[in-house]
């Protein structure tokens, strides 16, 4: 499960801070398998290695009325990712308006509303844990593993954690990955870190490094 603008923002303070964003777009299918491999050659002997059954990323769709260019891009990524195996699924953003004296909304010359600020993400965090926790039962599949630092989250990951205490047999087990910079003092950037779930709860987490970074940027030179 990846919640994809945690994922995405989360490496451009890590790793490219002084950057733009676009520079650390990020690939869902180059990252799952990257991560896996990190994941799977940290495993302790007699551990079982995990294979990569299904990629799921959520993310937040601009309106067409209020950035069309960045709609497009983001329709024409989403189509890219699709195509190389991850499920996408996208959910408008949401926005404030201007208003007027009256309370009603300003409209702009093409009688479009006028927004205010930047647009936010709503209801990501929840198709995230909806997605564990229904994946996490799923008869065939072992383990979850769930790509975010949004603390929003937290009870998700003890939801599925408690299930697996309850019936191992029916429940998956559930690990996270995260950006971890062990050089962030010195580039002056955010080091990183992981979502844990409440104590006295423990899973693993796969800390990914630069060179996992640079293996999952997209390249895609999109329109």
């Amino acid at each position: 499960m990846i919640d994809y603008q945690n994922v995405h923002l989360t490496a451009r303070d890590v790793f490219n801070p002084r950057g733009e964003a676009h520079d650390s777009l990020i690939h869902p299918m180059l990252f799952a398998r990257r991560a896996l491999a990190e994941r799977n050659a940290r495993q302790r002997a007699g551990h079982e290695h995990a294979s990569l059954a299904r990629v799921t990323v959520f993310r937040g769709l601009p309106h067409v009325d209020h950035d069309w260019e960045q709609h497009r891009r983001c329709l024409d990524q989403a189509t890219e990712w699709r195509r190389a195996g991850a499920n996408v699924e996208l959910r408008d953003l949401k926005y404030r308006f201007q208003t007027g004296a009256d309370g009603h909304p300003v409209l702009d010359i093409n009688g479009k509303k006028i927004p205010v600020g930047r647009p936010k993400e709503k209801g990501i965090d929840v198709l995230c844990a909806l997605a564990c926790v229904r994946e996490a039962a799923r008869p065939d599949i072992d383990l979850v593993i769930l790509a975010s630092r949004d603390t929003d989250l937290v009870p998700a990951l003890d939801e599925v954690y408690d299930f697996r205490g309850l019936d191992p047999a029916r429940y998956a087990r559930i690990e996270t990955v995260s950006w971890f910079n062990s050089r962030a003092r010195e580039e002056r950037a955010a080091s990183g870190g992981n979502l844990r779930p409440t104590a006295p709860r423990r899973i693993w987490n796969t800390n990914l490094d630069r060179s996992c970074y640079d293996a999952s940027l997209d390249r895609t030179q999109y329109r």
